[in-house]
């Protein structure tokens, strides 16, 4: 049912005038209210008050979209600016001829030249893409990523970025952003991701929570249990009991002083022996980045402690 606004006040259209039907259709595309008995137009040029859903790009098909693209961290304008395609095609996807290519490359190339006009905006160019591929190859969403890229920018903003690496910051923002959301992450995991050495990405990481007053709890062995099961194969029966284990030993204050990651690779091997899973301690310690000796020297103190009999 349409509203009609007229001299200040509303009007509500409920019936045909000629014909007193009530049998009445709105046509949203044209604006107009059509009395489907006898055909009479009751209104036209009628405004349509809801969203514009319009679609100008091939690409998107029957995505419904009011307007384009929303901002995003991952690009070092946030996504606000004009973009000129290279497809070198016209609005209806004709090729366009060789003197228009000319003149469209040389706006290309001085649009690029005017999104980038300080080194602020060119360390940012460079930084943001290493994080999406970074996230990508380490299947982080793209909501983690967005936080991985705000960080980053504050620590640009607090001019941390001075006399450090680039690739240093964005892996020490990765690994801050992977710990503040508890995605389990080792250090060695995200510096082979990284290309950047773990004595050089625990300084950036210090440095980054320290000026960005970030304060973070410790990492728990629950934390980095679902991502080494997930690794190894093992299914969620191993899963469920390699969290009982952890759960037991807490309660015993097991845990306290130890590393997160060993106790977790700890329990995994006692639990895979329980189900008959049965992992091999050097490919526990292949994904969990610890010494089959740590493995070994705790899964013996848990076993003892709680009364586990290994097969």
């Amino acid at each position: 049912m349409s509203i009609v606004e007229e001299q200040g006040e509303v009007e509500h259209i409920s019936k045909c005038s000629e014909c007193s039907s009530r049998n009445l259709e709105t046509d949203e595309t044209r604006g107009e209210i059509v009395c489907l008995d006898c055909g009479l137009v009751i209104e036209e040029n009628a405004i349509d008050q809801g969203a514009e859903w319009r679609v100008f790009s091939p690409e998107q098909g029957d995505q419904r979209a009011r307007t384009g693209a929303p901002s995003t961290q991952l690009l070092h304008d946030k996504g606000l600016s004009t973009d000129i395609d290279w497809q070198n095609k016209d609005y209806s996807g004709r090729s366009i001829s060789h003197s228009s290519r000319l003149q469209y490359h040389r706006m290309r190339k001085w649009q690029r030249r005017a999104r980038i006009t300080n080194t602020h905006d060119r360390n940012l160019a460079q930084a943001l893409p290493e994080i999406s591929r970074i996230g990508n190859n380490l299947g982080m969403s793209k909501n983690v990523q967005q936080e991985v890229a705000a960080v980053y920018r504050k620590a640009l903003e607090k001019r941390l970025a001075r006399g450090r690496s680039i690739d240093a910051l964005v892996a020490a923002s990765i690994y801050l952003v992977c710990n503040m959301n508890k995605l389990g992450r080792t250090l060695d995991e995200v510096s082979k991701s990284t290309r950047v050495g773990r004595k050089e990405l625990t300084r950036c990481y210090k440095i980054i929570k320290k000026e960005l007053g970030i304060r973070l709890r410790v990492n728990h062995p629950t934390d980095f249990v679902s991502g080494f099961c997930s690794k190894l194969g093992l299914p969620a029966v191993t899963l469920s009991r390699t969290l009982e284990i952890i759960e037991s030993a807490e309660r015993l204050e097991l845990i306290d002083g130890k590393s997160p990651t060993g106790l977790a690779a700890a329990a995994i091997y006692i639990a895979a022996n329980q189900t008959d899973h049965i992992r091999t301690q050097r490919e526990i310690a292949d994904i969990s980045s610890v010494t089959e000796v740590t493995i070994r020297n705790r899964y013996k103190e848990l076993a003892t402690s709680l009364v586990i009999k290994m097969k």
